[in-house]
């Protein structure tokens, strides 16, 4: 109704206002007015939402690419936290996101002849996993929780990758449900493995340095924590964590803060889904990390 006030001529407006006011009706219209205000702002997901229902695609761990402001934002995030250039960091994110094998490596282990006809392999936020991998070169890399492995796949790449320079690596994934990670399988199981079990017991058993920890299992704030302060001592002196839960929780910001490490957080923004994205929070000693990256 406000909306149609602003098209009127200026002697039919006040007179519709003042009529409007008169009736007291004001408090209405401005309620009308700040409702389609406010839903204006979503239309665009709301008509996603109505087409993707019917799509033959994932339910949960979406696949999308991030628009290319953000996509920018996160090459800047990674250039900051390494010390190398944002050119550097997006050469890496073509990378990936140029690799067709791995894409259709994914696709061809999650579809079926019943479900995934319309899956469009993307990879959102894992572009800064890929890129802090490529970059550090680490030996060791965790990541807990595995589900299909997708993650996974994109690490076990990053370390192929740098075994070609010959830079090797290995990925360790810790899982409950023993179907999961199934997308961990031929060249990309030559790197990295699945530990079955509960994390935490897991990785209190873990053995080895760890330069590059992804919170991904169990999302409750206080089994998040809980992983955080078992890897502790286990650590390398030039660590990086990577939390998949710091759009929703503090612990790594809180862990963060306790062990005198620096915190950012990348806020993803999806293109073309309806989806509000999650993020990356990254846990790091500033100044450590860019010294490996030299």
């Amino acid at each position: 109704m406000m909306k149609m006030l602003s098209n009127l001529s200026g002697k039919t407006k006040l007179r519709l206002k003042s009529l409007i006011s008169a009736v007291g009706l004001m408090p209405i219209a401005r309620v009308i007015y700040r409702r389609q205000y406010g839903m204006s702002h979503y239309a665009d997901k709301i008509a996603f939402i109505k087409r993707w229902a019917w799509l033959d695609t994932e339910d949960s761990n979406f696949y999308y690419r991030l628009t290319e402001m953000n996509r920018d934002q996160l090459a800047q995030t990674v250039a900051t936290v390494t010390g190398v250039t944002p050119t550097q960091v997006l050469g890496y994110f073509a990378e990936l996101e140029g690799d067709d094998r791995l894409r259709e490596h994914i696709k061809s282990g999650i579809s079926s002849a019943r479900y995934g006809r319309d899956i469009r392999v993307e990879f959102g936020r894992r572009l800064g996993w890929y890129a802090f991998i490529r970059v550090l070169k680490p030996r060791v890399v965790i990541e807990t929780g595995v589900d299909h492995g997708v993650g996974a796949c994109v690490i076990t790449s990053a370390l192929m990758m740098n075994a070609s320079e010959g830079k090797e690596g290995r990925y360790y994934g810790t899982e409950l449900r023993p179907d999961a990670g199934k997308l961990l399988s031929g060249d990309y199981a030559r790197f990295g493995q699945v530990l079955y079990g509960d994390s935490i017991e897991t990785l209190q058993k873990f053995d080895q340095p760890i330069d590059i920890f992804i919170n991904d299992s169990d999302h409750s704030a206080d089994y998040e924590y809980r992983e955080y302060q078992v890897i502790l001592d286990k650590l390398a002196p030039e660590s990086l964590i990577l939390g998949d839960n710091s759009h929703a929780t503090d612990k790594l910001s809180r862990f963060s803060a306790e062990q005198q490490r620096s915190f950012l957080f990348f806020a993803e923004k999806p293109l073309d889904h309806w989806y509000p994205g999650a993020g990356i929070g990254i846990s790091f000693r500033r100044g450590v990390a860019s010294q490996v990256a030299c």
